[in-house]
Parts: C-alpha cells; structure tokens; sequence
C-alpha cells in the first residue's frame, strides 16, 4: 500500500492494523531504564506505609510520583 493510501485510509477512520507490522512496533521514550537509589531507612518505611495505604507497591508508588514531580503535577 502507498503512504498516500495509508494516509487516506486512516484518515477515513478505517481500520489499519492488517497494514502494520505490530511485532516491529515500539513506543519512543517508553522503554525501561534500570536506576538504583539509596535513601534512608526512615524513608523506605513511609514510603512503603504509604504504599500499603494506598494498595500499591512501593515501586509503583514511586514511579507515580517520580512522573507526577517531572510532569510538574505535584507540588
């Protein structure tokens, strides 16, 4: 199919995906990055009391706030 085709296709609001290679597809900037950080021992036990709180992990915790502080959600 030529782009042109594709674009008008999309643009139509039909359906592509059977023009896609979905096993080659990615997502720019979603791709995991392995950090470690230290903190304090009374850090971790909020942290981790406020995860439970909530239902959470306290990985899950901190990547929702982490994303919140750059975003520039959070205060």
């Amino acid at each position: 199919m030529k782009a042109k085709d594709f674009d008008k296709t999309f643009e139509k609001g039909a359906d592509i995906t059977a023009h896609l290679d979905l096993d080659k597809a990615r997502r720019p900037e979603q791709i995991a990055k392995r950090i470690n950080i230290d903190f304090p021992a009374w850090v971790v036990q909020r942290v981790d009391k406020e995860a439970i709180r909530l239902g959470v992990s306290r990985q899950a915790l901190l990547k929702i706030w982490l994303a919140e502080k750059v975003e520039g959600k959070a205060t």
